[in-house]
């Protein structure tokens, strides 16, 4: 694919300068562009890189100098993150599944795909499938009985959709996701030693040791428009209610959502996020890498957790959290400022003792 420096302006809705005929086949940072790429210059640190590669035509940063760097062409932005949304989906190849569907494919004859959908080889199609139009479903796919997925749904390699699960439109699921596995629901037939633990933060009780009777899941999965499931990542079923996920939300890889969870709009929940079952997770939030979410708690709207955070308790909308267990970042901070000194004041607290010490021995 090639595009013009005024169709891509166009597209970024952006302002161009230069030849606006001249045409790239790619993007590339400013050190490894060749001379038919665009390359990504969004911010004055980049500026020197430019002349340590071949550009010559570059997206740059509001009021540069692109006539001095000895560009043909150039592109501004004043959103370089969102000049990149639309750029990259302009030069995107895609993974080159072939239209139709292929001979290989196993689909149920009550299953109903609309006449443009894509599947690819060895896919299994349940009973009662429902996939809308402009949906690629690819290689080793599998759908369960009565499942739905909008328009335009998108399945890279190895997903699995289970029975009954509901998706909307625009869905994107990246290698290896799973979406309906049953929740992980268990039971002893006396109260266990983790039963009491949790009543009283320590203690196991006499609580004897059995064995875990397992709990079905009679709920499925709701998923709304626009999300996007990484790769490898797990939405478990309900037990009895469905787990949802709200429209525009985006999972990253290794995202765990357990059985019962809500989790609202347009939230970003980023790697190896695990969510326990029964949280309800409001609208605007954004969990970072690692963080961890106990059973049984609500998130309230636009809560921002940082990176490794462990959140053990209800999280009131608009509250920015760090830590384990989970603060205030602001306060998280000055803990840790105060232990970074603590060493030093070890030592102070020493050399005070030995100073008494020594008072008291001469006395």
């Amino acid at each position: 694919m090639t595009f013009t420096i005024e169709e891509i302006a166009t597209a970024l809705g952006a302002e161009a300068v230069g030849d606006l005929s001249f045409v790239i086949k790619g993007a590339a940072e400013p050190v490894d562009a060749a001379a038919d790429d665009l390359a990504l210059a969004m911010s004055a640190k980049y500026g020197e890189a430019l002349a340590l590669g071949q550009a010559r035509a570059a997206i740059l940063w509001e009021d540069a100098d692109w006539a001095g760097m000895g560009l043909d062409a150039a592109i501004f932005t004043g959103r370089p993150r969102m000049a990149m949304s639309s750029l990259t989906s302009m030069l995107d190849p895609g993974q080159g599944f072939a239209p139709g569907i292929h001979p290989s494919a196993v689909i149920d004859p009550t299953a109903h795909l609309a006449p443009d959908v894509s599947v690819g080889p060895l896919c299994v199609i349940g009973a009662g499938v429902r996939i809308g139009a402009g949906s690629v479903i690819g290689p080793h796919c599998t759908i369960g009985t009565d499942a739905t997925l909008g328009e335009h749904a998108y399945l890279r390699e190895m997903v699995s959709i289970g029975a009954r699960v509901q998706i909307g439109d625009r869905f994107i699921a990246q290698p290896g996701a799973r979406i309906g596995a049953d929740g992980f629901s268990f039971v002893t037939p006396e109260v266990s030693g983790a039963e009491n633990v949790r009543k009283t933060l320590g203690d196991q009780g006499d609580a004897k040791a059995q064995s875990w009777v397992r709990i079905h899941s009679l709920g499925a999965v709701e998923i709304g428009d626009d999300v996007e499931c990484g790769a490898n990542c797990t939405v478990d079923n309900g037990t009895i209610r469905n787990t949802r996920i709200g429209s525009g939300t985006k999972l990253d890889n290794l995202v765990h959502v357990g059985h019962n969870t809500r989790v609202g709009t347009d939230c970003l929940l980023c790697g190896q996020v695990g969510i326990s079952g029964s949280v309800d997770i409001g609208n605007n939030v954004i969990l970072g890498g690692q963080v961890g979410v106990v059973d049984n708690i609500f998130i309230g709207d636009n809560v921002i957790a940082a990176g490794g955070t462990k959140i053990l308790s209800n999280a009131p909308a608009g509250r920015v959290m760090m830590g384990y267990p989970a603060i205030k970042m602001e306060t998280h901070t000055e803990i840790y400022k105060a232990q970074r000194r603590l060493p030093r004041l070890a030592r102070d607290v020493a050399a005070l003792q030995k100073a008494v010490f020594k008072a008291e021995a001469k006395d």
